[in-house]
């Protein structure tokens, strides 16, 4: 039987060696550590506005344009983008169809670490199903219960998007079926609401004037962000991003 003779220099090396690997691995631990706490996550809440892939044969919506650019259907946009300024993610939570009433399960399970920055547009499909000739208290209810959400979300900074007008401000275009002037003192009724909570909270990004210097071009289905519109928000949501 062959006896083992460790030499002192032997087993200085084999000490050392382990206590190397032990530092690399608090390194790398580090490493993952502070990479969590650099990276940035956008997250997103809403409705189609934020989550309109459906709606182009890309896919595309602009939580992932303003994440990362698609440099070959937007090269105007390119490096102009979180990941071009740093590490970064997306969590998609918005909803197409969702209404206010929708926003507290599109957070359930939500852990936030690190840095944070929150998207929201709401108020469009709230408008569809009734709101749009509401003569009572429902648009303080539509208001009460986004200031809740909001108030209870633990992200900052949050961006409140308002609710563009698919008709681009020509009654002619009205597909609603109610009277016009109606629909539109409603609309900003709402978009008031939301400034209010933006005021409150965080920023407001003004969709509704950003649309109104567009066109048809920027919406498909009638009311929905075309792949152009869908790079049109982003661009409206992109300096409140990038600034942050």
């Amino acid at each position: 039987m062959t006896s083992l003779r460790v030499t002192r220099r032997q087993l200085i090396r084999a000490v050392g060696g382990v206590s190397l690997l032990a530092l690399l691995g608090c390194n790398q631990r580090e490493q993952n550590t502070q990479q969590e706490q650099t990276m940035t996550t956008l997250y997103t809440f809403g409705d189609s506005i934020l989550d309109c892939g459906r709606y182009n044969e890309f896919g595309v919506h602009p939580g992932q344009l303003l994440v990362q650019n698609d440099d070959r259907l937007f090269p105007e946009f390119q490096g102009q983008d979180l990941t071009s300024h740093g590490s970064a993610r997306l969590e998609h939570r918005a909803v197409d169809g969702a209404t206010v009433a929708g926003l507290p399960t599109q957070a359930q399970g939500l852990r936030v670490e690190g840095k944070a920055i929150a998207l929201i547009t709401v108020g469009g499909n709230d408008l569809l199903r009734g709101l749009m000739q509401d003569t009572g208290p429902g648009i303080a209810t539509f208001a009460n219960a986004l200031d809740t959400f909001v108030q209870r979300l633990p992200i900052r900074p949050v961006l409140l998007g308002n609710v563009y007008d698919p008709t681009l401000g020509d009654d002619r275009l009205n597909f609603s079926g109610i009277e016009p002037a109606i629909a539109r003192k409603n609309l900003q009724r709402i978009n008031t609401a939301i400034q209010e909570i933006a005021n409150r909270y965080g920023k407001l990004v003004d969709l509704h004037a950003h649309f109104l210097k567009g066109d048809l071009s920027w919406f498909t289905a009638t009311i929905e962000p075309s792949l152009r519109g869908a790079s049109e928000v982003r661009r409206a949501f992109l300096p409140h991003v990038i600034g942050e």
